[in-house]
Order: C-alpha cells, then sequence, then structure tokens
C-alpha cells in the first residue's frame, strides 16, 4: 500500500529511537556477537515475589475476564490510597484511572485535549516520546532547552517566556529521563509559581521514576500547589519503581472532566488493562518498598562504575544524576573524531552508532531527547556486564583519533 494513503499526522511521528537501539542490539545478538544494551530503560531487577504471586493467583482464580475500563474497584482504591499516602493528593474514584502503561495515559490525555495550534511546551531533554504524541495528537511540541549548567531543569524565567495564549500543556518529568536530573521541592514551587498566574494552562506531571532516587527529595506539582491540583494530571506506573515493564499498568490522577475523556478513548482503543497485571499492581501498590533501598544501593554502586569509566575517558564527561538510571554524558569533544576504519564521527548519533559497531555497546544519542551532543547510557543492567561493557567503551574511544579530528 502506498504512504500516501497514511494520514497527514504520520509525517511528523517516526519510531521510538530507544526502540529503534534495542531492535538494532538484537538483531546483532541473532548474529552473533556479544551485545550489551545500555540503551534501555528497564530494571534489570525480576518484578517482587509477592507481586508475582498476586499475578499468578489471578490465573489461578480465573480472574481473567473484562474489566471496568479505568481499571477495577480495588486497583482504583489503591491507586487513591497511594496518592494520598506518598503525594497527599486524594481523589474521588472518577479521578483516576489505570491503563496499559504510563505512555498510554499521557498520550490519551493529549489527544483529548489538543487541538491543530495548540502548544505543549516540553523541555529537553525530554523522553523520546512527548514531542511525536504531540503532533500525533496534531498539536504543536515547543521545545524549551535546559542546560548542564541550570542542572538540565526548567528555570522559572524559561517557563514564563515560553507560555503564549495557545499554550494547553506544559511537561514537567521529575526525576528526569534521560538526565536523571530531580526538581526539588523549591524549584518545583518556583515553575508552579509561575503556572498560577496562567489559569488555562493545565499540568502533565510524569513521575514515572518517583521511587528511583539517591538522597534527594521528591515534589510533584499539585501537590506543591494545591490550586493547580483541579488542572494537573499526576501520571504515575510501575514499569519503574517496580521493575514490571511487561505488566503494563499505568496511573494517573486528575480532574474528572480530564479522566473522563481519557476513558473513552481507552474504551474504543484497548478496553481495561491486563486483569492478571491489575491483581498485581495492587499488591504492588498496597505492599510497601521494603525492596527498594537494596535496589537503590546496586544502582548506586552501578551509577559509580560508569562516572568512573567516564572520567578515564579523555573527551567524555557528565555532571552525577541524582534519580532515574541514567548517565547523560557529553560527547561533544568526541564529534570531529575519525575511527580506525576511517569514517569521522560527525554527530551524536555517528558516536553511538561507533560505540554499537565497534564496542558492541548499545546506547542512546542525545539528539533523540532534544539535545545533540550527548548520549544517555542506562546502567540498570547487570554489574559484572555494565563494568565489561563500560572497558569495551572506554577502549573504543581510546581507538579514535581526535587529533585528526580538526
Amino acid at each position: 500500500m502506498s504512504h500516501a494513503r497514511l494520514a497527514p499526522r504520520m509525517s511528523g511521528a517516526g519510531s521510538s529511537p530507544t526502540a529503534e537501539i534495542s531492535n538494532k542490539v538484537r538483531a546483532l545478538t541473532a548474529q552473533g556477537h556479544a551485545v550489551v544494551n545500555l540503551g534501555e530503560g528497564e530494571l534489570d531487577f525480576p518484578t517482587p515475589p509477592a507481586i508475582c504471586a498476586a499475578g499468578i493467583a489471578a490465573i489461578e482464580d480465573g480472574d481473567t475476564k473484562y474489566t471496568a475500563v479505568s481499571g477495577t474497584a480495588a486497583l482504583k482504591a489503591a491507586i487513591r490510597s497511594k496518592f494520598a499516602r506518598e503525594n497527599a493528593l486524594i481523589y474521588a474514584d472518577d479521578e483516576v484511572i489505570a491503563g496499559a502503561g504510563a505512555k498510554q495515559l499521557i498520550f490519551n490525555a493529549f489527544l483529548a485535549t489538543l487541538a491543530p495550534g495548540d502548544e505543549v511546551i516540553v523541555p529537553a531533554p525530554y523522553w523520546v516520546s512527548y514531542p511525536d504524541m504531540v503532533r500525533l495528537a496534531e498539536g504543536t511540541p515547543v521545545i524549551v532547552a535546559c542546560t548542564p549548567e541550570q542542572g538540565w531543569k526548567l528555570t522559572p524565567d524559561a517557563l514564563a517566556a515560553a507560555i503564549t495564549a495557545r499554550t494547553r500543556w506544559v511537561v514537567l518529568n521529575s526525576p528526569n529521563n534521560p538526565t536523571g536530573a530531580v526538581y526539588s521541592p523549591a524549584e518545583m514551587k518556583a515553575l508552579t509559581d509561575v503556572l498560577l498566574a496562567h489559569p488555562d494552562v493545565l499540568v502533565m506531571a510524569d513521575d514515572i521514576y518517583e521511587h528511583v532516587r539517591f538522597d534527594c527529595a521528591f515534589a510533584t506539582p499539585a501537590a506543591i500547589a494545591p490550586e493547580l491540583r483541579a488542572r494537573t494530571l499526576t501520571v504515575n506506573g510501575l514499569s519503574k519503581g517496580y521493575s514490571m515493564t511487561g505488566w503494563r499498568i499505568g496511573y494517573a490522577g486528575g480532574p474528572a472532566w480530564l479522566i473522563s475523556a481519557m476513558q473513552v478513548l481507552q474504551s474504543q482503543s484497548t478496553s481495561n488493562p491486563s486483569t492478571i497485571s491489575q491483581r498485581a499492581a495492587i499488591a504492588a501498590l498496597e505492599g510497601g518498598l521494603g525492596f527498594m533501598a537494596g535496589w537503590l544501593d546496586t544502582l548506586r554502586a552501578r551509577r559509580a562504575i560508569v562516572l568512573e569509566a567516564l572520567g578515564r575517558i579523555d573527551g567524555l564527561s557528565s555532571d552525577v544524576p541524582e534519580g532515574a538510571f541514567y548517565v547523560f554524558a557529553d560527547c561533544r569533544a568526541m564529534i570531529g573524531a575519525r575511527a580506525p576504519d576511517g569514517r569521522v564521527i560527525a554527530s551524536d548519533l555517528d558516536f553511538a552508532t561507533y560505540l554499537l559497531d565497534a564496542a558492541h555497546v548499545g546506547v542512546v544519542h542525545g539528539s533523540a531527547f532534544g539535545t545533540p551532543g550527548y548520549i544517555r547510557i542506562a546502567y540498570a543492567v547487570d554489574t559484572d556486564t555494565l563494568r565489561a561493557a563500560c572497558g569495551r567503551i572506554e577502549q573504543a574511544c581510546h581507538a579514535l583519533s581526535r587529533k585528526a579530528a580538526a
């Protein structure tokens, strides 16, 4: 079928770059290469046993039929309790929804609210899917560059300057993917103070990495500024904090009018999230986070392995991320370098491709996150494997001729 039959909205969207990296890694692995994927945002830890047991129990109990589109009453009660307990956010039953991952909920929120000409402010570096989701919903992403000098965080002045009469949403993601930056309560309040002056602007709080933080506080906009609660969608899920990526369960809290519209879209697309996964999600949300301290200790050690390796490579550097499980490394000094086979590294994509070809290590180029000149290294893999991969990156970087770059 000719591509001419595709809808115009498809012209502005592409496949997820992180998924593409994973596909390339799988292809090389299938060819017999020992490839390490440091490009995928997924913890290597197994889902905690009690959560798995709840999913198994659902199957054994025959709990495998349709549920309400927005989730079972028990799951929604667990979501409401989580928001109240951990975030001081009180929601009614019609103000929460569960979906097939946080990604689905974000997309449905944009689809339900954006019209051609509407703008969505997206701070960069950003999660790769935000701009394409906005475009698919026929909105216009407005990218606001953040810098390492600002800690990769949106400033109040930059936010105020970006808001126009067409601004429909502002996206705030903390801890951030890809940088690991975490907004302090004071920093978040400075942003919410700006937003309070713009009553027509909706707030998208992507809190998916909430529990993956190293010794810093967490702040979500609707809790910092309760006046914003009526126009804030607080999105979270189980993929990152509970190592449940494949279970596909996300949840959100927000105003009833928006949740209702998202439910309509979900009813006409996927319907309810997996019944089995819903049972597991209840166990996760009600079971506590006792496992998290050990996970964070392991991640902290892995973060140190990556940072120490970068410190040994002339031409790569990074600050110390406060959250998530990524290092966003500056590779601008590598641009223009020459590989042993003669190819010139002309971009961050070229550098990431070189590491995949020469070191058999997959990373994601910074341009995918709206910030050229960087690479994202995901360190949530087996520690020995990570150490070996970092050694391969070092070897590949030392093989580059940067003198010839000039």
